[in-house]
């Protein structure tokens, strides 16, 4: 009777369910909720306390749906690269650079290798935060036209994320869910990513040929561009400890057989304890709505999941000849969704379907590339986009769209080739 009456109730909130699901997920594509203050983290997290509240999900399956490892990773991850925002690592390297005497396509190849090789250990966001500020002044310094570079470096660290299974979020997903080897991944993902990123760099010098200057600012030296806000000064024992950890993480991610998120945590344990760098100031850079979003959305999914509703219409799909167990079709369903309702929300939502041996490399570089085609497809996108209005550039949707459609068709396409023969 009991059983009964449990499953009664399930079918009797399966359309609360589904109703709360549709309202999260339109939050994730508009940003948020029409007439409310809110956005995607909050719509997310007022579906889990409508879910919760009303039992629609009981509270014991709530805490089963939260992958722990995966938050692990990423909370451990945001410690090491706040360690290096701290002792302005990220800022240094692009002051470095603009300090180069390289000619214009040069510097925007130089920023893209750098931005990639970064966003491949660092986290895409964190590498377009720290490093758009102090890139606008070194343009305004050479007396550069910002805009392709800013493009560039949110491309390329987009682009990069994808080569690791800890460059950004939903790679971290992936691997963990799936127990992939960050070995293999990394050697699959290397030959799509490094051509990726020869193809952005071609695609960008090409539509910026001979418009590479300003002319409405004269060049300033660098040394007057410098602001501590925008160019933090460079603590090398700080860097060097924060490089020390990710570099020992990295190698053990490659050789050691051991769970990724306990290394990681034990790599942020010891940059937490320090005489100098407070904890406070550290951890005050953690990106917290982050991995309340991620939280939020283990558990709305897997509160659909339980419906059953997921398996009929995937049965259903397969039966019209639209197999999502299938690359192709998993390939072209993750590049769209990730364009509706951002990266990490759409891996989570086709990961119950990922049982090919190559879906997890597939979801994770096709939702990844797939970030470079719209402002809204990638936070990294949208933090350069910000960081340029504080100095006054604007870059619309056209402006982005202009480089950013070419090269993700590109490398989406780079990406579909290399995973066919890697089969």
């Amino acid at each position: 009777m009991h059983s009964h009456s449990r499953q009664t109730d399930d079918v009797r909130m399966t359309p609360f369910i589904v109703t709360v699901f549709v309202l999260v997920y339109l939050g994730m594509l508009l940003g948020g909720l029409p007439f409310l203050q809110l956005d995607r983290t909050g719509v997310v997290l007022l579906g889990v306390i409508a879910l919760t509240a009303t039992e629609a999900l009981p509270l014991e399956q709530v805490w089963q749906a939260i992958h722990l490892p995966t938050l692990a990773l990423l909370f451990a991850f945001m410690v090491i690269s706040a360690q290096l925002r701290l002792g302005g690592f990220y800022g240094w390297a692009v002051g470095r650079l603009g300090e180069l005497d390289l000619s214009p396509p040069m510097l925007l190849g130089a920023l893209i290798a750098i931005a990639a090789g970064l966003a491949a250990v660092f986290s895409n966001d964190i590498i377009c935060l720290a490093m758009a500020p102090v890139l606008i002044e070194v343009c305004f310094a050479r007396q550069l036209d910002p805009l392709p570079y800013l493009l560039a470096l949110a491309c390329a660290a987009n682009i990069g994320s994808a080569a690791t299974l800890i460059g950004n979020p939903q790679n971290m997903l992936l691997g963990e869910m799936l127990r992939l080897s960050f070995a293999d991944y990394l050697l699959m993902a290397s030959i799509p990513v490094g051509l990726g990123l020869l193809v952005t760099w071609g695609i960008i010098a090409a539509l910026t040929r001979g418009r590479w200057q300003r002319s409405d600012s004269s060049p300033k030296p660098l040394e007057q561009t410098r602001t501590d806000e925008n160019w933090p000064q460079l603590d090398r024992w700080q860097t060097a400890k924060g490089l020390t950890v990710a570099t020992a993480l990295f190698a053990g991610f490659l050789f050691v057989h051991w769970p990724r998120a306990l290394m990681a945590l034990a790599g942020a344990a010891l940059l937490l304890t320090s005489r100098r760098l407070h904890s406070y100031r550290m951890l005050g850079l953690i990106d917290w709505q982050l991995l309340v979003l991620f939280i939020g959305l283990f558990i709305v999914n897997h509160a659909l999941q339980q419906t059953g509703l997921p398996t009929q219409a995937v049965a259903a799909l397969g039966a019209s000849g639209f197999d999502l167990h299938a690359p192709a079709p998993l390939f072209v369903t993750s590049f769209l969704l990730s364009n509706l309702v951002s990266n990490v929300p759409a891996v989570m939502l086709l990961l119950p379907v990922a049982t090919d041996p190559l879906s997890g490399p597939l979801l994770a570089l096709s939702s990844t590339l797939a970030g470079n085609l719209l402002i809204v497809g990638s936070i990294a996108n949208i933090i350069v986009v910000q960081a340029a209005e504080r100095r006054g550039i604007r870059i619309d949707w056209r402006d982005h769209a202009r480089i950013g459609v070419p090269v993700t068709l590109a490398t989406q396409a780079i990406a579909a080739i290399s995973l066919w023969f890697g089969r």
